[in-house]
C-alpha cells in the first residue's frame, strides 16, 4: 500500500478502520525517514523506540476500546525549538546540545494528548533565524524536489520531511515566515495561525510579539486537523488567547461564491515573470471558484522589511541573553574567569547569523538609537496593522503570493539583504498578528514549486482554512510528490 501518497486523515482512517496498526503505521513511516533522510537531512533526532513504544501502546487502547484521539496513530515531527519533555532541544545550535527539556510544550503535550506519535525531531537555522536552513549549526536540509537548493526556512527541516512523505505532520514555528516561505519552496501546506491561537510556552522564544507555532501538512484539511488538536488556551502563556476551541475540518467548502478577495496589485508590480505568471493563473482559479476580486491598498508593507528587522532583532536580543554558558548553553573550556566565561562561551556558542541579529538588536535599543528606530519601527507597524484593518473593511482575504521567487540553490545568496527580502510577503501578517497560510499553486519551468498565500483578519483562522481548501480542490497540486521521493522504499 503505497501509504505515503495519502493524508494524516486517510491514514487514520486506515487505523480506526483496522485496516492498519498503529505500530505498521509506524514503522511504515521510520523506514522511509531511514531511506531518505541521508539525501535530505530533514531530522536532527529519530525517536524510533518511543516511536513504537507510542504506537503499541495505542494499538492496546484500540483493542480495549478505549476513546482514541483525534491525531490517533498519525506520526508527528516536532521543529527543534519546542520541547519534548527529556529530550534534548538544540535550536538548531551548538550552544544547546546539552539541554535537556525538563517539560514539554503546550503544543507538544496536545498532540500527544490526542495520540499523535512523535518520530523526530526536525532541523532549523539556528534559533530560528534565516530563510534557507543554512544557518543550522549541524548542517543544511535540502529540498526534495532538487537536493541541490534549500527547503526555505527557518522550518525547513518540517517542510522538507513532509514533502518528501517521511512524515505527514510536522510543527513549525513562524516568526517572520519561517512556516509558510518553506512550505511554499516545497510544494506544500504551512499555516501560520492568529498570533495567540497557540500557545508559544515551551517554545524557545525568537522574537515575543511574532513567534507563532503552527502546522506543517500535506493538505489543507490536515493543517486543519492539527489545528483542532494545538489551538487552545494555555494559562502558562501571558499571550494565549482564551477563545473557546473552534472546528475547522468539517463543512470544507469547494467554493469561494460570495467571497471578495483582496489584491495589492501596486505593491505586487515587481514580481518577476514566471512569478507574476504563476499568481495571475491563480488569481483566475479563485475568480472561477465565484469569489470577487477587490483590488486594495498595501503599499505601505514595503517598509515590513526594515520594521521587522529592528523589532524582531531587539526582542531577539532580549530573549537571547539568557544563554551566557551560566544558565543555559554550553560552556567555554577556554574561559579563565567569569567575565571571559560569559564571553567567550558566547563567542564560541552561537552562529554568525544569530550574532549579527543579536548585535543590531542590541544597537537599536541602546540609549541613542532607541527613539530613532526602536519606537519609530512600532509607530510604522502600528500603520501597517491599521492597513490591513482598512483592507478587511472591503475583502474577506487577503492574496499574495509566499515567496518572489522558487526555491534557489544552497550558497547562491551571500547578500544578507537579499536573503531578508525573501519574506517580503510573510513577514506583514507577523506584524499585524494575523492568520495565512501558503497552499500550492503550481511549478516554475524547472519544476520548482510555487506557493500562494491567503491572509484574513484576526481570529478568522477558519475561514482562511476553508478558503485554502477551496483553492486546493480546485487545483490539486498538494497530491504530487517530488519524483525521487514518489516510491516506495
Amino acid at each position: 500500500m503505497e501509504l505515503y501518497k495519502l493524508t494524516a486523515s486517510e491514514i487514520k482512517e486506515l487505523f480506526l478502520q483496522d485496516k492498519l496498526s498503529a505500530e505498521e503505521i509506524t514503522k511504515y513511516f521510520l523506514n522511509r525517514i531511514e531511506k531518505s533522510d541521508e539525501k535530505l537531512k530533514a531530522f536532527l533526532k529519530i525517536f524510533p523506540e518511543k516511536a513504537l513504544k507510542s504506537a503499541k501502546a495505542l494499538d492496546k487502547k484500540k483493542k480495549e476500546n478505549q476513546q482514541l484521539g483525534k491525531l490517533a496513530a498519525i506520526p508527528v515531527a516536532i521543529k527543534d525549538n519546542m520541547h519534548i519533555k527529556d529530550e534534548i532541544t538544540t535550536c538548531g545550535s551548538k550552544f544547546l546540545t546539552n539541554y535537556k527539556a525538563p517539560f514539554s510544550a503546550t503544543a507538544v503535550k496536545l498532540l500527544e494528548q490526542e495520540d499523535a506519535i512523535f518520530i523526530g525531531k526536525t532541523n532549523l537555522d539556528e534559533f530560528a533565524m534565516g530563510s534557507s536552513n543554512e544557518h543550522s549549526a549541524f548542517h543544511p536540509s535540502h529540498n526534495p524536489w532538487d537536493l541541490a537548493c534549500t527547503p526555505g526556512g527557518s522550518s525547513g527541516g518540517s517542510a522538507s520531511a513532509v514533502a518528501a512523505r517521511l512524515t505527514p505532520i510536522a510543527t513549525g514555528s513562524d516568526t517572520g515566515g519561517s512556516i509558510r516561505q518553506p512550505a511554499a519552496f516545497c510544494g506544500i501546506v504551512g499555516f501560520k495561525p492568529t498570533y495567540g491561537r497557540i500557545s508559544r510556552y515551551g517554545l524557545v522564544a525568537f522574537g515575543s510579539s511574532f513567534d507563532q507555532i503552527g502546522p506543517i501538512t500535506a493538505s489543507v484539511k490536515d493543517a486543519g486537523l492539527a489545528m483542532e488538536v494545538m489551538g487552545k488556551h494555555c494559562p502558562c502563556d501571558s499571550t494565549s488567547l482564551n477563545f473557546p476551541q473552534e472546528t475547522y475540518t468539517e463543512n470544507l467548502p469547494e467554493t469561494l461564491k460570495g467571497k471578495k478577495i483582496g489584491v495589492p496589485w501596486h505593491f505586487l508590480e515587481q514580481l518577476s515573470d514566471g512569478a507574476k505568471e504563476n499568481f495571475l493563473a491563480s488569481i483566475e482559479t479563485i475568480k472561477s471558484l465565484g469569489a470577487e476580486i477587490i483590488d486594495i491598498d498595501l503599499d505601505i508593507l514595503k517598509y515590513s522589511i526594515a520594521v521587522y528587522y529592528i523589532l524582531a532583532t531587539a526582542e531577539a536580543s532580549t530573549n537571547l541573553a539568557r544563554f551566557d554558558g551560566i544558565r543555559y548553553g554550553v560552556r567555554s573550556p577556554d574561559a579563565q574567569d567569569l567575565e571571559e566565561l560569559y564571553d567567550i562561551s558566547r563567542d564560541q556558542g552561537f552562529g554568525e547569523e544569530v550574532k549579527k541579529r543579536i548585535l543590531l538588536g542590541t544597537f537599536v535599543l541602546s540609549a541613542g538609537y532607541q527613539e530613532a528606530f526602536y519606537k519609530q519601527a512600532q509607530k510604522v507597524r502600528t500603520l501597517i496593522i491599521r492597513a490591513y484593518e482598512s483592507a478587511f473593511e472591503t475583502c474577506d482575504a487577503v492574496c499574495m503570493p509566499t515567496a518572489p521567487t522558487t526555491t534557489f540553490k544552497l550558497n547562491t545568496i551571500q547578500d544578507p539583504v537579499k536573503m531578508y527580502l525573501q519574506d517580503i510577503f510573510t513577514i506583514s501578517s507577523n506584524l499585524a498578528g494575523l492568520p495565512s497560510i501558503s497552499i500550492p499553486s503550481g511549478f516554475d519551468s524547472d519544476n520548482k514549486p510555487y506557493g500562494l498565500q491567503l491572509i484574513g483578519p484576526q481570529m478568522h483562522d477558519v475561514f482562511v482554512i476553508q478558503y485554502a481548501h477551496a483553492f486546493e480542490m480546485a487545483t490539486k497540486f498538494n497530491r504530487i510528490v517530488p519524483p525521487q521521493f514518489d516510491k516506495e522504499f
